[in-house]
């Protein structure tokens, strides 16, 4: 991880940790789920956000008006709306992909889940999403949440990232198999 990355994840993590603790003493876990839900759809859909977060062209002032005036309307939790004022004031709103992230890393931790990290040709049936995460959860002895992504270029078959494994079961690489053995015959 490079170093800026790195930084930026060390600083979402205090305040993850801060907000993710608070939250879980006064029971109000789904209530920031929700909130982080909102707030990666919200910063992947809206360019205005994300400059708002990341330009130095406002001030902090501007960015913590902009946010307690945006918090209520996005439906935040007044927790979210005052941890995401004190980064505005930190000037901390940078990290905020970073802060989702670790978030939803702690209430999956919380919730006994893992995520799996499914790429498939094709878009799943919710039948095979079903058998997907039946499977998963049988290998993994826990609940797993499927974060699915389509990737025509598998040509067929999946590649399932589970924890700090990989099952790659997609005809590209089994072609790129048969075309590395078949460099070492010829």
């Amino acid at each position: 991880m490079s170093e800026p990355a790195s930084i930026s994840s060390g600083i979402a993590a205090r305040y993850a940790a801060a907000i993710f603790e608070l939250a879980k003493d006064e029971g109000a876990l789904p209530a920031l789920e929700n909130d982080v839900e909102a707030l990666a759809a919200a910063y992947a859909d809206s360019a205005d956000l994300r400059e708002l977060a990341t330009s130095p062209v406002y001030s902090r002032d501007d960015q913590q008006k902009a946010i307690l005036s945006l918090g209520p309307k996005m439906g935040l939790s007044p927790l979210t709306v005052n941890l995401l004022a004190l980064m505005a004031a930190n000037r901390r709103l940078f990290t905020l992909p970073q802060l989702v992230a670790d978030i939803r890393a702690r209430i999956a931790a919380e919730k006994g889940e893992i995520t799996a990290e499914v790429t498939a040709a094709a878009p799943l049936s919710a039948e095979q999403t079903a058998r997907l995460a039946a499977t998963l959860k049988a290998r993994a002895g826990k609940d797993v949440k499927l974060k699915t992504t389509v990737d025509e270029s598998l040509i067929g078959g999946l590649v399932v990232k589970l924890g700090s494994s990989m099952i790659d079961t997609s005809v590209k690489a089994r072609l790129a198999a048969l075309q590395n053995a078949m460099k070492e015959v010829g």
